[in-house]
């Protein structure tokens, strides 16, 4: 979530269904307008991302959902962030329920859901299972963390923080940080306010 520093490791693809029409957010067209607003050919994103030109290709053309790891690597080759690119894939709701079932345009079952569909002043991810902990994230703004099930291990400011279930932890905006979960089945709430919200100081 946030600003992403760095790379995940491996490319993954194959691992997207085909769109079924059930009226989930395709991410497919917000990822074609920024391409098209950099001006970027899709080989140059390819080659940016580590991603091939046909799975890219079938992701804008919503043929195909990635999973959050090729989410994050074409948003990195993007200059934005998956969740930018998730936001904006969707209208905004007033009031908007999102079910257990929903994906969230990505593909299902693979550890991670977003809460939240378009543009609002916060935004929710619901990660289950094994993270990427080599991924450093930096966030503009704050970003509460919450441990439903499992346990987890943060790193921030030098320091690691070792949460169980019940326990949280609030990570201040432009403060680095990774995180890794230590249990089988850990399950983790994240909840940030979004980039675009400028919050006053003092």
């Amino acid at each position: 979530m946030g600003a992403d520093v760095g790379v995940s490791a491996g490319a993954d693809e194959g691992g997207g269904g085909r769109g079924d029409g059930d009226g989930t957010p395709r991410v497919g067209g917000a990822v074609r307008r920024r391409r098209r607003t950099l001006d970027l050919t899709l080989a140059a994103v390819a080659g940016r991302s580590g991603l091939s030109v046909p799975f890219l290709s079938q992701i804008e053309n919503d043929r195909a959902r990635p999973s959050m790891r090729s989410l994050q690597r074409i948003a990195d080759a993007l200059d934005t962030t998956a969740v930018q690119l998730l936001a904006a894939s969707d209208e905004r709701r007033v009031v908007d329920v999102v079910r257990a079932d929903d994906a969230g345009g990505l593909t299902p079952g693979t550890g991670v859901r977003p809460l939240t569909r378009g543009q609002h002043q916060l935004h929710a991810l619901e990660f289950t299972g094994e993270s990427d902990a080599g991924r450093e994230f930096l966030h503009r703004n704050d970003e509460l963390m919450y441990v439903a099930d499992g346990a987890v291990e943060v790193e921030a400011e030098g320091r690691v923080h070792r949460l169980g279930r019940g326990d949280s932890v609030l990570l201040s905006g432009g403060v680095r940080h990774r995180w890794r979960a230590t249990e089988e089945g850990a399950r983790v709430l994240v909840v940030a306010v979004s980039d675009q919200v400028e919050v006053a100081e003092g």
